[in-house]
């Protein structure tokens, strides 16, 4: 078996590849690709242009082309099939797999796509493609894949073999051989290592494995991901209302989509409110950043509203000013804990989680706990190494106590409440947190020195 070459992207590579596409030199092209993993080559392809990359897909074998399309980063590949007529591109699909198909397929108009579908030779997978294109793309119908092996309960082990041989060419990798009444209601699955040592007239009802996990086609991309995750699963049967055995889920499917959730998340949490990449043009990066960096400024600009309510007294104890940044920044650091904490859970969607109260009940405990030794912390360095009044080192702390205590608040209810109402609570980690916790925490860092310093 040839090793897959292992591949580095350089500088001097992209210069030379480039130079033989200027050239015309297809041999130099095929030759420099050659044993190169199709997901090293699809990382090629993102750092040329679209005529470059679309004068390299047309060079090598269309099995390789389709693989590489798959692995295509989702901006190159929209730009890609942009520019391929409908039957370049319906060859490419027809050696793919149903899931990846409809992937594929999904990110265009309606009826470019329905243009591709006409002119794939194979008619079944026609079939197969329309039927994932009915389901969400993140439930477990969107992400089934339509080919697998399957074997009826009445058939010997003979009519098994010969059934594998036939269904396995449509199938790239075999992770379970499922077993279905003639109904193609889901009954189990059997293992290949039991079919080559049971003897030829052996039915397949006496050597399968009726325990099996299975998901329905309506469930929630996520705790179909979970599922897997916590029985070590490679692949998933998907069956419908009827529990007839429709598609299955392999690994590869849900590795994409826990990385492009991870993704979404994490741009939620840094306040881009829509899916963008660092190539995409300045306009859409910029509008995808603008509506939480204005909400910070406005809040920013309402802090100092804030502070101007309080100027003569910070004239009268002008030390106040030097610990409103330590205020602030505290107050954003705690809710951003608590709402990350919160959120984590809320991914995670365990039935032996805590209920809301529970969570909210043991944020207040946590809080409390941090709060008192963040302020007995600011108390003893303002008192006695900064050399204020003991009043002046009350305030400070007490002031502290109290923003702990209600960003670690903000940080547990907003997840929740978002989450309640359908709302993706990432995006209560990122900038809302941030400034809701900055103008409360201003509000009561002055509340207090009004009371206690009588400002």
């Amino acid at each position: 078996m040839e090793p897959i070459k292992t591949f580095e992207l350089s500088k001097e590579y992209l210069e030379s590849l480039r130079e033989g596409i200027e050239l015309l030199d297809n041999e130099f092209i095929i030759q420099s690709l050659e044993g190169v993993n199709v997901a090293d080559i699809a990382a090629i392809l993102d750092e040329l242009n679209m005529d470059e990359a679309i004068y390299v897909l047309r060079l090598v074998e269309h099995s390789i082309a389709a693989d590489i399309l798959i692995e295509l980063d989702e901006d190159s590949l929209i730009k890609v099939i942009r520019e391929m007529d409908p039957i370049e591109l319906a060859a490419l699909i027809d050696e793919m797999e149903s899931d990846d198909a409809a992937d594929i397929l999904i990110l265009m108009p309606t009826k470019e796509r329905e243009d591709v579908i006409s002119h794939l030779q194979a008619k079944e997978k026609s079939a197969n493609i329309l039927d994932l294109l009915r389901y969400d793309e993140y439930s477990a119908g969107g992400l089934m894949a339509k080919e697998f092996i399957k074997a009826n309960q009445n058939w010997n082990v003979i009519q098994t073999i010969e059934e594998i041989r036939r269904q396995a060419e449509n199938v790239e990798k075999i992770y379970s051989i499922y077993v279905v009444d003639n109904r193609q209601h889901l009954l189990g699955r059997v293992s290949l290592k039991k079919i080559i040592l049971a003897s030829s007239d052996t039915k397949i009802s006496d050597i399968y494995e009726p325990e099996l996990i299975s998901v329905p086609t309506h469930m929630d991309g996520e705790e179909v991901a979970e599922i897997m995750r916590k029985y070590d699963l490679e692949s998933l049967p998907v069956v419908n209302a009827k529990n007839r055995l429709v598609g299955r889920i392999t690994v590869d499917d849900i590795l994409d989509l826990i990385r492009e959730q991870s993704e979404e998340d994490m741009q939620a949490m840094t306040g881009i409110s829509a899916d963008v990449e660092e190539s995409d043009s300045v306009f859409r990066i910029s509008k995808a950043r603008l509506p939480w960096l204005l909400i910070g400024v406005v809040g920013g600009l309402m802090g100092a509203k804030i502070i101007g309510f309080f100027e003569e007294g910070l004239s009268r104890y002008i030390a106040l000013a030097s610990f409103i940044p330590l205020v602030a920044a505290t107050g954003g650091n705690v809710g951003i804990q608590s709402s990350s904490l919160v959120v984590q859970t809320l991914a995670s969607k365990s039935v032996f989680n805590d209920t809301p109260w529970q969570r909210f009940i043991k944020g207040v405990m946590i809080a409390l706990l941090n709060g008192l030794v963040l302020g007995i912390f600011v108390f003893c360095v303002v008192v006695f190494i900064y050399g204020f009044e003991s009043i002046f080192g009350l305030t400070i702390a007490l002031a502290m106590f109290c923003v702990v205590l209600l960003a670690s608040f903000m940080g547990t209810v907003t997840p929740l409440v978002l989450d309640k109402f359908g709302i993706n609570p990432a995006i209560a980690s990122g900038p809302f947190i941030t400034t809701a916790n900055d103008l409360l925490g201003l509000a009561v860092y002055f509340g207090v020195a009004m009371a206690l310093l009588k400002l």
